[in-house]
């Protein structure tokens, strides 16, 4: 087995189980145009949820994600559509290579992602800018790199590391055209996302064998752990309220929850039994999206992107394919 195929089975952290490749397809432009944004919610979800659906809400900004359109790992796309499910389109052209973890600009001028890089044989973070179609990597062989994410003011972008042994991930930092590589904390880290000022950084790591949030300071000093969740995975955001949305739970039962920064007010926001993951605020932290099986419970394929509000009300699915939507980022 080749080192790429390796490196995506021991990395997933959203999608249950290797997918096992499958006859290629291919999205349909604007396949959302005629789809209802709102997906009725059943009896007893409605119970926890009461709808408040308006039509006369109008969703603004852009939702990249990554686009299982070969139904094959090793060939993920990144995609992007408007945060009310139109205009869905592809951005990445490379079949033969997996291209995952996008996140939009906080001017919304471009997106940064991680690829397999067939010269360095490794996961390099690509950033693609939207006015001129300009691609560019931005890294090469320093390890496999994803989760990319650019700090609000533009300057930095924060990412995850693994470097020679990859059950120990890190979380460094480096400047928005590459250079400047530093390490954040010494403790294994992943999946991290900026506080709303950019002077801290929300990750994953692993203590007495679990894993959990924690926040540090940019130059590595006040680490403090957050959430105190039994099965939590590590795709998390934090939202320009100070509230933190993440996701946890055994395979196929996963749901989101939010909380304070300190860690206190934990609440669950999801819809029970939709395998819910991989959660992200809009730019107001008034919405959330996020990946579930709501419609497709127990296909692995059947992952698709929805949205609802921070307190859990007004359940709208934005996808709906044959294959898996996920990973979602919400941008200006």
């Amino acid at each position: 087995m080749n080192k790429q195929l390796l490196f995506i089975c021991g990395l997933i952290f959203l999608i249950p189980a290797c997918n096992l490749p499958s006859s290629a397809s291919t999205p349909t432009p604007n396949l959302l145009a005629t789809l209802s944004a709102s997906t009725p919610l059943s009896a007893s979800t409605a119970a926890l949820f009461p709808a408040t659906s308006s039509p006369l809400i109008k969703l603004t900004g852009e939702i990249v994600f990554t686009c299982q359109i070969h139904k094959d790992q090793t060939s993920e796309q990144i995609c992007i559509m408007n945060a009310d499910g139109s205009d869905y389109r592809r951005l990445t052209t490379e079949d033969d290579i997996r291209h995952f973890y996008p996140s939009i600009s906080p001017d919304g001028g471009s997106v940064v992602y991680s690829a397999f890089n067939k010269e360095s044989k490794h996961y390099e973070i690509y950033e693609l800018d939207f006015s001129t179609g300009e691609n560019k990597v931005l890294t090469y062989a320093i390890g496999d790199l994803n989760a990319p994410e650019i700090s609000p003011d533009g300057k930095t972008i924060a990412f995850t590391r693994y470097f020679n042994d990859p059950d120990k991930p890190s979380t460094w930092l480096m400047d928005r055209n590459g250079a400047n590589l530093r390490q954040v904390s010494a403790v294994a880290a992943w999946d991290p996302t900026w506080s709303p000022d950019g002077g801290q950084i929300l990750f994953a790591s692993y203590i007495n064998d679990l894993s959990q949030l924690f926040i540090i300071n940019l130059d590595g000093t006040g680490l403090r752990q957050v959430s105190d969740l039994p099965d939590l995975r590590g795709r998390s955001d934090w939202s320009p309220q100070n509230l933190i949305v993440t996701y946890s739970g055994k395979p196929w039962k996963r749901e989101l929850f939010t909380m304070k920064v300190d860690g206190s007010a934990l609440r669950q926001i999801s819809p029970s039994d939709g395998n819910s993951q991989g959660p992200s605020f809009s730019p107001d932290g008034q919405w959330v999206v996020f990946t579930s099986y709501f419609d497709h419970y127990g296909d692995v394929h059947g992952c698709e992107i929805y949205i609802m509000r921070v307190d859990g009300s007004d359940l709208r699915r934005l996808t709906d394919n044959n294959y898996c939507d996920y990973q979602a980022r919400w941008g200006p």
